[in-house]
């Protein structure tokens, strides 16, 4: 079986756990750079291109691209995607998830969430403030990840000062409800198909309310509660995502969604729980493949 491992970095210590894992299960797994590839659209058919050279079709691909490549990466999906290759993240569910107001206009109503606001101008500020409960509370920036571009505004003046910054210089942004009874803690699962198989918590390092491990938070094994994973399935499968790193928080009115990573993290996770995610993700794509056997021929 051919899988395109979509990376900008091959040397990542997540691609090279997939690598791995691949290479143990005898699948003939390949890194394909996005920004390295071309495309064709002819009367014949969708043609790929990889630094210029023609491919044959992959059966199966995964996307592991950063923020900043996500329009390059769901295009080239999207091209593997006309030519029959599964994927457990499409094209539309990577644009969906990385988009963070469109993933939670897609759970609202659905999943538990802290209460998020969005506008385009100052003049909605105050009332949006006023709707997360006011301050503290969060600022996020919607095409963000590894707690880049989240900030915590403890005032009303600081909030307006910070999401005036943020409107004049054309950076989308949303607020959000502070959970202050979370305490700098937060809960990462990761779900491969439909199960959770491993769950940390995040503790954030004195001072920094993000617990995000490249914030300098620290991670725990966690054994989630049947709420909690349901919870982070259900996400994960209205987002269109077969693989998603899940977070939520603790709160006095029950778990809470905070957001969906479409290209979760392995290191922390695998070294916390000591979980072989990558094995688990490879088991999880090889079974969707047999399950459509011309896939396995690419």
């Amino acid at each position: 079986m051919r899988l395109a491992i979509l990376s900008a970095k091959t040397e990542l210590h997540s691609t090279q756990r997939l690598l791995a894992a691949a290479h143990q299960r005898d699948i003939d797994a390949q890194v394909i750079n996005p920004l390295h590839c071309s495309l064709s659209l002819t009367a014949e058919g969708p043609v790929f291109y990889y630094q210029n050279q023609p491919l044959a079709p992959f059966a199966a691909a995964l996307p592991r691209v950063g923020h900043e490549l996500t329009f390059a990466g769901s295009t080239v999906l999207r091209q593997l995607e006309a030519q029959g290759t599964y994927s457990p993240t499409s094209a539309a569910a990577l644009l969906r998830s990385r988009d963070k107001l469109q993933a939670m206009q897609a759970l609202i109503g659905q999943v538990p969430m802290p209460t998020t606001a969005f506008a385009n101008t100052s003049e909605a500020i105050s009332r949006m403030v006023a709707e997360v409960g006011g301050t503290p509370l969060v600022i996020k920036v919607l095409e963000g990840s590894q707690g880049i571009g989240v900030t915590l505004a403890e005032t009303p003046q600081s909030a307006r000062a910070t999401l005036e910054a943020f409107m004049g210089a054309r950076v989308n942004v949303l607020v959000q409800e502070f959970i202050r009874e979370a305490a700098g803690q937060d809960l990462r699962l990761l779900v491969v198909g439909t199960r959770v198989v491993a769950a940390m918590e995040r503790r954030s390092q004195s001072g920094d309310f993000r617990a995000n491990l490249h914030c300098g938070g620290k991670a725990l094994a966690l054994e989630p509660s049947e709420e909690e994973c349901a919870l982070a399935i259900k996400a994960a499968q209205i987002l269109g995502l077969g693989i998603a790193g899940v977070d939520l928080l603790r709160s006095h009115r029950g778990p809470l969604l905070l957001e969906v990573n479409s290209s979760p993290g392995l290191e922390g996770i695998e070294n916390a729980t000591g979980v072989d995610v990558a094995g688990a993700i490879m088991d999880f794509i090889v079974a969707q493949c047999a399950a459509h056997p011309s896939r396995s021929l690419f």
